[in-house]
């Protein structure tokens, strides 16, 4: 296996961020240069929010300031990840009725923000086609060109629209997918309700309604607004690829988006990148969410590293305390993204504005003055320490644990009008803490993707499964896999239609079971759930399970569900299938996984004191141990059986590592044992 850097221009791990000049006088861009080089800045995205200053009408383009800019980074040993453009129209495109988008209510945007076009206007892909022609001509054999970054954060701010050419759109992709009208009639379900439909012309987006909309309409057009948003993205790669075939594409993405289906997005771009704000003032759950970001983002482009595109030096702006991050802080968390996968770790932004929306937003290059700004100081410690860590470069993390995330489930759970209020990413994020918080390192995958390497997958809330991922799911437990999943799996199809027959149809014979009826529980009701001599708590969740060849680990033990099935284990083929049929606690799903997975021998790399992040990244015979302290007092590691020297200070390791508060430890491993 070749192990190449994600732009073949670079080298070592990148570093930088977003850089826009056209916020400043050309007086301030040579010190920009001068203070890059300090800080060890090797890549800028630039361009993003540039759209105005490069095409102040629908004629006229003006390059001559990015040309200036461009040769200065290339006369300046620093590459270019080159935006292009498209993320904010410039105020003249309003003139033209179709740009803007509009919500539910009938309400549209305008311009004076950013992100306020609709992907399905014409006006908008018709400048915006042109204007990416221009870049990519123009710029194609640029010396500092060393990756093209599409538009910015897609959906962030406008995940959908319903204006007239939306409208029109979604049509056309709804003919697509079905053809003809008593097609979508039947996917619909619309003999419910009389909302049956004669003429093509009567189909809308769902608009605001009296009451629930119909959900199988609004499952489509979840899955509408993220392919629109998606196809602007492609006919924005198609016009960069025919210019530039071999340069990298990208667009950064937010982690767990709800909006847009990643898993269908990172197959159209080269290597995938994310924008990660963990919240300084919530030190536990920042630690959380942005692992599993990086977890996420690393695991929808299999084999690749990725790139931490954005995050804040200090403190952003938006939230309604913005907290500032602390000394160390700020290092930690950009080598957080390196130990789980990243080849680069950059900002929003360069420097730090001083008008607009966003001045109050953090920088590399803070208000203060650079000579007396700790933020820069840090920047410049940071860069040197990445350089140390060059060996790094297109190392990877593997793992033998799986976690199964799904859109089209996601969007499906938390439509309106179910037993109860079930958010996806609770069931998700718990079985990911459990992992994180015992060093094991997890993937994310889609419940049809290739699942050998795993010895063991988790696939909480399938809400909605298809009969083909059924299969593979069922294919990977009687191949010899460990399959775990939990109530509320396996009710649709992906029509959003009832399998009918007993819950939870496609996976029934997996699981071994089917189920009768459930009883949601009130937000502070419990359910007792007896398992051996121990006694457990479930919440939110208890149904009528009966068992079709599964094993009865645990029963509840009161309410009416008191005897009846809460865990079960089915063996089929080569392995076996659990079933948890209520939500446990934290630390009692803990107790419970702990004895569940103990056969499988899933060691961390080292053991670790809680609150000390342990991870290893692999290149060929090369192993790298990073050793993360994220608590406000040092830790003590036995190290005696990992010899190496720590590329951040170029010494040995000693058996006894002492790692200061927000310290941070890399070893290139001599000894192999126990990795």
């Amino acid at each position: 296996m070749s192990y190449l850097p994600l732009l073949p221009k670079t080298h070592g791990l990148l570093y930088g961020g977003d850089y826009n000049p056209e916020q400043w006088p050309k007086s301030v861009w040579k010190q920009d240069m001068k203070l890059m080089r300090a800080a060890g800045v090797n890549l800028v995205s630039i361009g993003i929010f540039s759209w105005a200053k490069l095409q102040p009408n629908e004629k006229t383009y003006t390059f001559d300031w990015l040309d200036e800019v461009m040769d200065l980074l290339a006369a300046n040993g620093i590459h270019a990840d080159l935006a292009t453009a498209t993320a904010s129209p410039p105020a003249w495109m309003s003139r033209y009725p179709d740009l803007g988008a509009m919500d539910a209510n009938g309400v549209v945007c305008t311009h004076g923000s950013r992100q306020h076009y609709s992907p399905s206007s014409p006006t908008y892909r018709k400048f915006a086609a042109a204007l990416v022609r221009k870049l990519a001509a123009r710029y194609r054999k640029h010396p500092a060109l060393a990756a093209w970054h599409i538009n910015n954060e897609y959906g962030c701010h406008v995940a959908e629209c319903h204006s007239p050419a939306s409208t029109t759109a979604f049509r056309s992709w709804l003919k697509t997918r079905y053809g003809t009208l008593d097609a979508l009639n039947d996917a619909w379900g619309t003999a419910f309700w009389s909302q049956y439909y004669h003429d093509w012309n009567d189909v809308l987006t769902p608009r605001k309604t009296a009451t629930f909309p119909n959900p199988a309409q609004s499952l489509d057009f979840r899955r509408f607004s993220s392919d629109a948003l998606l196809d602007l993205c492609k006919m924005e790669r198609d016009i960069l690829r025919k210019a530039t075939p071999t340069m990298p594409i990208t667009t950064n993405f937010m982690g767990f988006f709800k909006p847009l289906d990643y898993q269908a997005w990172a197959k159209e771009i080269d290597f995938t990148c994310w924008d990660s704000y963990p919240d300084p003032l919530e030190t536990g759950a920042g630690v959380l969410y942005a692992a599993r970001g990086h977890d996420l983002t690393r695991s929808l482009k299999p084999g690749r590293p990725f790139v931490l595109m954005e995050q804040v030096t200090s403190h952003v702006n938006w939230r309604q305390v913005n907290g500032t991050k602390p000394p160390g802080l700020m290092r930690l968390q950009s080598l957080q993204a390196v130990a789980r996968g990243s080849d680069g770790v950059l900002f929003f932004q360069w420097r730090q504005s001083v008008r607009g929306a966003e001045k109050f937003h953090g920088a590399m290059v803070q208000h203060a003055p650079p000579t007396q700004s700790r933020v820069f100081r840090e920047v410049c410690e940071l860069g040197a320490e990445l350089k140390k860590l060059a060996p790094v470069t297109g190392s990877l993390v593997r793992s033998r644990v799986a976690i199964v995330i799904d859109w089209a489930a996601w969007w499906a759970l938390e439509l309106p009008s179910k037993p109860t209020d079930l958010r996806y990413e609770d069931a998700i994020h718990q079985f990911h803490r459990y992992f994180y918080k015992r060093n094991l390192a997890v993937d994310f995958v889609a419940p049809g993707a290739d699942l050998q390497a795993y010895a063991v997958v988790v696939a909480p809330q399938l809400y909605l499964l298809t009969k083909e991922d059924a299969k593979n799911l069922d294919a990977f437990v009687r191949g010899g896999g460990t399959l775990l999943t939990n109530f509320f799996s396996g009710i649709v199809d992906e029509k959003e239609q009832i399998i009918a027959g007993g819950y939870p149809a496609h996976l029934r014979k997996t699981l071994g079971l089917w189920v009768e009826e459930w009883f949601p529980l009130a937000e502070k009701e419990t359910r007792k759930v007896r398992i051996g001599k121990n006694k457990l708590q479930g919440r939110t969740w208890s149904e009528v399970i009966h068992p079709e060849g599964a094993e009865v680990l645990a029963t509840f033990g009161d309410g009416p569900v008191r005897d009846l099935p809460a865990i079960t284990r089915h063996a089929r083929g080569k392995g076996q299938a659990l079933y948890l049929a209520t939500r446990l606690d934290d630390n009692d799903l803990a107790e419970w996984m702990d004895d569940l997975l103990a056969p499988f021998d899933l060691r961390p790399p080292l053991t670790a004191p809680s609150g000390v992040e342990v991870a290893v990244r692999e290149k060929g015979e090369e192993r790298f141990l990073f050793l993360l302290n994220h608590r406000d007092k040092p830790a003590q590691l036995n190290l005696a059986e990992h010899n190496g020297i720590d590329l951040l200070t170029g010494q040995p390791v000693s058996a006894k590592l002492v790692l200061p508060p927000l310290g941070v430890a890399v070893v290139a491993l001599k000894n192999q044992r126990g990795v």
